[in-house]
């Protein structure tokens, strides 16, 4: 995969965690550094590492569907692009986190639970790696990396203007995952 493809890919499946990190960060009344990092280690770790578990995954069904394996790239990525936009346009309410009387999105509990719900589609990035026979370390490290980076942003945005650009974020990497999905079952297919 060329440098441009990963960076591409690292963006959109960095898109949820992004929406996620506004919703959060809109939660606070003033941005807590230690907050924003933990959020983005949290998010940057878990999307390094689910494509590793997809990508060992797909190596033991490699010889059930190698003949099929770009076909299964473009379902997994296009569902996992189609539910991402989809997901962009459903309404959603945030409440204020200050006061611990509801679950905050800091905690080490639920930042778990976020951070597995938003790297679902990075494992069906790495099942998809491992049938196209693309290399895993070097794009989960800027997955991570660009991940890491946009939660991070993604929590100052939201601490500092709410909630204009979590919606459009999260339908442009769901938009780039089909794109992503669509060019490898042409380029199999002998389009390109």
């Amino acid at each position: 995969m060329k440098i441009f493809e990963v960076l591409l890919l690292s963006l959109a499946l960095s898109m949820d965690a992004f929406a996620v990190a506004i919703a959060s960060g809109a939660t606070m009344k003033k941005l807590h550094l230690p907050h924003a990092l933990k959020m983005g280690l949290f998010f940057g770790g878990f999307q390094a590492v689910m494509p590793v578990v997809g990508w060992l995954a797909g190596l033991s069904m490699k010889s059930f569907i190698s003949g099929w394996d770009h076909w299964v790239a473009f379902v997994l990525l296009s569902a996992v692009g189609g539910k991402m936009v989809w997901e962009a346009f459903e309404i959603k309410e945030e409440e204020e986190c200050e006061g611990k009387s509801k679950t905050c999105p800091f905690d080490t509990g639920t930042l778990t639970v976020l951070a597995i719900a938003t790297s679902i589609d990075a494992l069906a990035v790495g099942l998809t790696f491992s049938m196209l026979q693309v290399s895993i370390a070097g794009p989960v490290l800027v997955i991570g990396l660009v991940t890491f980076l946009m939660t991070f942003a993604g929590v100052k945005i939201g601490s500092a203007g709410g909630h204009f650009f979590e919606n459009k974020m999260e339908a442009a990497g769901g938009l780039i995952l089909v794109a992503i999905g669509l060019k490898i079952l042409l380029e199999h297919l002998g389009v390109f």
